[in-house]
């Protein structure tokens, strides 16, 4: 088998043709762009193509996938990758390197979605993007309103209609603003900043409806108490295809739910969360979960057994709920079959 493993770089990417019955190796360098890679690919006919994963993978990918060419995304985050103990490091030493774990099956895969899927996790992501600036933008107004002792409405309140409005007659243009007030100049920017984003913030939500309903899998998950359109959608495009998954364990894993384990000898103890996972479904998942132990009676069991009153075990009640809620979605769009509730839900009703 021949294996092409590129070392992908913004400008200039370098390949390794490698051949695994022979041990023969070939390198070389290509430029970035489909046409190039595209022209090697059908140049040197390898049997397979292996990338890394990086901005530029889904490129490769979908050329690959056009040519009828078998191709691996590689997940860069596992031991076989740290470099921190050699003496040396090349884009050939890591197309070689590519190659050779390639050949021997040793790659942890990457599972790329179609087009259109990772179109619109990028629509979902950047959501979450925008809201955390805006979250940001209001705890700079209300530490500049701190510093000057000015006092403001907590919670949401500081941000309805009437305080935005508030705000609005305490703040000034810059250009003018004396000396002494050029906090409220800030203030100016600050607001105008934030009205911004929530514009755009609307324009994307929008945008993300329309997806949403032709999608019948975000309806689908809604129909779980305390699960709404945004929490449904980031379930959707971060599993993709739940058939990838063989159990719950893998799909716990896939969003860092799962236990760090120790071993050595004698002693084996699990340790907190891996946060390995995609971090965008975790946030979304611990969003939902607060949610379902309020209106969902499953999940409030769940979180009333494992937290035991006790306010030292909230964080590991509540993460255990994201757990099953996961899981409970997993399942649910395996089966396309909508939320019912179980024999839990049931006795806790």
């Amino acid at each position: 088998m021949t294996i092409l493993a590129i070392d992908l770089g913004k400008g200039k990417s370098v390949f390794c043709l490698f051949d695994t019955v022979t041990g023969e190796v070939q390198f070389g360098s290509v430029a970035t762009t489909t046409r190039s890679l595209g022209a090697l690919v059908e140049r040197l006919h390898p049997e397979r193509v292996a990338v890394e994963i990086c901005p530029l993978a889904a490129r490769v990918y979908d050329l690959a996938q056009s040519l009828k060419v078998p191709v691996q995304v590689a997940d860069t985050t596992q031991d076989a990758w740290k470099w921190k103990n050699v003496k040396r490091k090349t884009d050939e030493d890591d197309a070689l390197k590519l190659a050779r774990l390639s050949a021997l099956d040793q790659l942890n895969l990457v599972h790329m979605a179609a087009p259109a899927m990772r179109q619109w996790r990028k629509l979902v992501e950047a959501r979450a993007a925008l809201r955390t600036e805006r979250t940001r933008c209001k705890n700079r107004i209300r530490a500049l309103l701190l510093q000057e002792e000015q006092e403001w409405p907590a919670g949401k309140r500081g941000w309805t209609a009437q305080s935005l409005k508030g705000l609005a007659e305490l703040a000034q243009p810059l250009d003018q603003c004396p000396p002494t007030d050029l906090w409220r100049g800030v203030l100016h920017l600050e607001l105008q900043r934030l009205a911004e984003l929530a514009a755009t913030v609307q324009v994307l939500e929008a945008k993300l409806d329309e997806l949403a309903q032709q999608d019948q899998r975000v309806e689908l998950l809604q129909s779980i108490p305390g699960v709404g359109p945004r929490t449904a959608e980031v379930i959707v495009t971060a599993l993709d295809d739940p058939r990838r998954f063989q159990n719950s364990r893998q799909v716990a894993s896939y969003a860092g739910l799962t236990p760090r384990r120790f071993q050595s000898g004698q002693m084996d103890r699990s340790g907190r969360i891996s946060k390995r996972g995609n971090r965008l479904l975790r946030w979304a998942l611990n969003q939902a979960a607060w949610m379902a132990v309020r209106y969902n009676p499953w999940a409030r069991a769940v979180f009333q057994r494992i937290g035991a009153g006790r306010k030292e075990r909230r964080k590991l009640a509540i993460v255990a709920v994201m757990r099953k809620l996961l899981v409970i979605a997993w399942a649910m769009l395996r089966d396309r079959r909508a939320y019912r509730p179980g024999p839990v839900a049931t006795a806790a009703a």
